[in-house]
């Protein structure tokens, strides 16, 4: 096994709302480009905000997604989400909504009615994985992942455990059905335990402290909230020490090695898929969803 190092750290930038639930620092693409994250190619992380309490659910509207998944991780708070082809559902804390847009939906998300009138501290992670070209047409699909489902791995001598949401951690396989290879953990660590970590040294590899600080390889500490990408092709391991009690969110799926073309709310091959894309939303062939 070979060490794998750091390629840069991405400290948060200055937040922006997306909808007027959602307080976030974009990641992906952030100071990298969709390529150098595939098959990860949108992260906004909502770093921990208090909402005040509000009798009018705070959130985003109905919009439309072609050609990805998005994945919500809740960490605090509760989110309720509504599809066009009938998916949808509460996330609380320590839960995943993994919505699969494909051939396309209309989706709205809203802090969840009752969560809304207390308010309180809010967390959230949403990542976007693209789809294969093959896949990207499919019909669309839902997960809702209750935190009970995944997988949880203790690590020796109490230092934490590993919650695999997708992908395998020493044989342990998260609940995510994924179309390409994807790892997505939590790694609740205690303060002064260390681990190492493996993934194919060609898979883009990442981690977000959600909670807590971490050392990387002994060297290199990632302070909470701050995105540290690793180099491709560098080596396969790393290890991180825990420098408090610590939640770090640790990434690495498979590139897809395809073309990527973009426009806002659709991530297609081709220019004239994105085209289409936008045709077919305009014609009203994503369904109906009320705002």
């Amino acid at each position: 096994m070979k060490t794998r190092h750091i390629e840069k750290i991405v400290q948060p930038g200055t937040p922006h709302f997306v909808g007027d639930g959602f307080r976030v620092h974009n990641f992906i693409p952030g100071t990298s480009t969709m390529q150098r994250m595939d098959p990860f190619i949108m992260l906004d992380y909502n770093s921990k905000y208090h909402f005040p309490p509000t009798h009018v659910p705070k959130g985003v509207g109905v919009h439309p997604h072609r050609g990805f998944e998005t994945v919500t991780i809740a960490y605090k708070g509760r989110v309720e989400h509504t599809d066009s082809a009938g998916g949808g559902g509460v996330i609380g804390e320590g839960d995943v909504q993994w919505m699969t847009a494909a051939s396309g939906v209309l989706h709205k998300e809203f802090h969840e009615t009752e969560w809304s009138k207390t308010g309180g501290e809010f967390q959230m992670v949403q990542l976007w994985v693209n789809l294969p070209a093959k896949d990207k047409m499919s019909p669309p699909k839902y997960q809702a992942i209750a935190n009970a489902e995944m997988a949880k791995v203790p690590l020796p001598d109490g230092a934490g455990e590993v919650e695999v949401i997708a992908g395998a951690y020493e044989g342990n396989k998260g609940p995510a059905s994924t179309f390409s290879p994807v790892n997505m953990f939590n790694v609740r660590l205690k303060k002064g335990a260390k681990m190492p970590l493996t993934f194919p040294a060609h898979y883009t590899t990442a981690i977000l402290p959600v909670e807590g600080s971490v050392k990387v390889n002994e060297t290199t500490v990632v302070l909470q909230d701050h995105f540290a990408l690793f180099a491709n092709n560098d080596g396969d391991t790393f290890t991180l020490d825990a420098l408090e009690d610590t939640v770090v969110l640790v990434l690495s799926g498979a590139p897809l090695n395809e073309p990527i073309a973009a426009h806002g709310p659709f991530v297609m091959n081709t220019q004239d898929e994105l085209i289409q894309a936008f045709q077919d939303f305009n014609t009203g062939k994503f369904g109906y969803l009320e705002d």
